[in-house]
């Protein structure tokens, strides 16, 4: 018998859901086919069979929780032998599988085991699915988005509560679960503490324009927290019941929302290297994949710091953000918009502002360090040059 077992190179505080087994025992499986899903809050990772041979056992069905090293399942050889009758046995022949509706495309090779086996399952064709996958490619997240909005049915009410309003259940994905439990751990955790403070971006925007507009707002975003990352350390951190840990590299953890619903982070590693082109250029390429659902597991580990710039779906202020667990802060953009100041002369004038929180760990920091971050970041961006 062979293990099948998680890899162990995954971020500490990230939970592991088995999210669909491709096989079932008695099938035949080939040496690095995808045999099953591990879902977590952050991605969604095929594991490989580690040998050809037939499944023999499945240890952890699907929806349970496993962690980094668990055997999931057990791998046995296409042939035993039979000690009693001395005779070679075979496994039972596999049925075939059924035919597939028209315009079903499970063989494509663009299409993974999973999207393959969704189609069939649900009897759709692959041309009623768009794919947001990298170019266009199919991915499972958008057939179940497309399940959730047709075809999922509503849960009605029990009859003895006919009374109250009625209501359609629709059952949490195991991302969301993921994320959900992320968060109240990371609340249990951690007690949170906000700073708020304001930035005019003016100066930024002359020097965006200057560029015709090559670099995103996230870009010198990132550029202006390496420098505050620099000037109180101590914020890139985790803490440690022995002491505070710091880190020598900002790896820097960008909050991006998907099209599907959920949160992902896919971390920017050693941001104090690189210039603001080399920033952009990276940061382009890291949400283009999350959004697409194609990130690696190694693309959303090791951050130390991350930045949450809700205000690019309108929000002004958001206090606190729940902080990334196991780092010690957390950034939070709000909404650029036109704002009445008092310039220098008392005049009054429309400036291009917004709100810029920082929510600490209260373990590891004071509300002077978040202060001096806070302070070090919007110098930056206002005589940005």
């Amino acid at each position: 018998m062979t293990d099948i077992v998680l890899p162990t190179d995954q971020t500490e505080g990230t939970s592991n859901v088995v999210g669909k087994w491709f096989k079932a025992v008695g099938d035949p499986v080939s040496l690095n086919e995808p045999l099953l899903e591990i879902t977590t809050d952050k991605v969604t990772v095929e594991i490989a069979a580690p040998v050809s041979g037939v499944l023999a056992e499945i240890l952890k069905p699907e929806g349970e929780a496993v962690e980094p090293g668990d055997v999931v399942g057990r791998i046995g050889e296409s042939v035993t032998l039979s000690a009693a009758k001395g005779a070679i046995l075979t496994p039972a022949p596999v049925p075939s599988a059924p035919a597939a509706p028209q315009g079903d495309i499970t063989g494509d090779a663009e299409l993974s085991p999973a999207v393959r086996r969704l189609l069939r399952e649900h009897g759709l064709d692959a041309a009623q699915v768009q794919g947001t996958g990298r170019g266009g490619r199919i991915t499972v997240q958008d057939i179940e988005l497309l399940l959730g909005s047709t075809s999922r049915p509503a849960v009605q009410a029990p009859p003895e509560r006919s009374e109250g309003p009625s209501s359609r259940l629709i059952p949490h994905s195991a991302m969301r679960r993921s994320i959900a439990d992320h968060m109240v751990k990371s609340v249990a955790t951690a007690p949170h503490v906000t700073a708020v403070f304001e930035a005019d971006l003016s100066a930024v925007i002359r020097h965006r324009e200057a560029h015709q507009k090559a670099f995103t707002f996230t870009a010198y975003f990132v550029r202006a927290s390496v420098a505050a990352l620099q000037a109180v350390p101590e914020v890139n951190s985790r803490w440690r019941d022995q002491g505070l840990e710091l880190y020598d590299d900002c790896n820097i953890g960008i909050g991006t929302a998907l099209p599907r619903g959920g949160l992902i982070v896919p971390v920017l590693r050693q941001a104090q290297d690189l210039d603001l082109a080399e920033t952009a250029r990276r940061l382009e390429d890291l949400t283009t994949r999350a959004r697409a659902g194609t990130l690696e597991p190694r693309d959303v580990q090791g951050g130390t710091f991350t930045i949450s710039n809700h205000g690019v779906s309108g929000s002004l202020l958001a206090a606190p953000i729940v902080i990334n667990q196991p780092q010690s802060a957390i950034l939070g953009i709000g909404k650029l918009e036109q704002r009445v100041r008092v310039a220098a002369g008392g005049s009054f004038e429309a400036r291009p502002m917004l709100y810029v929180t920082l929510t600490i760990d209260h373990r590891a920091l004071d509300g002077f360090q978040a202060n001096a971050f806070l302070s070090r970041w919007v110098e930056v961006v206002e005589q940005w040059s």
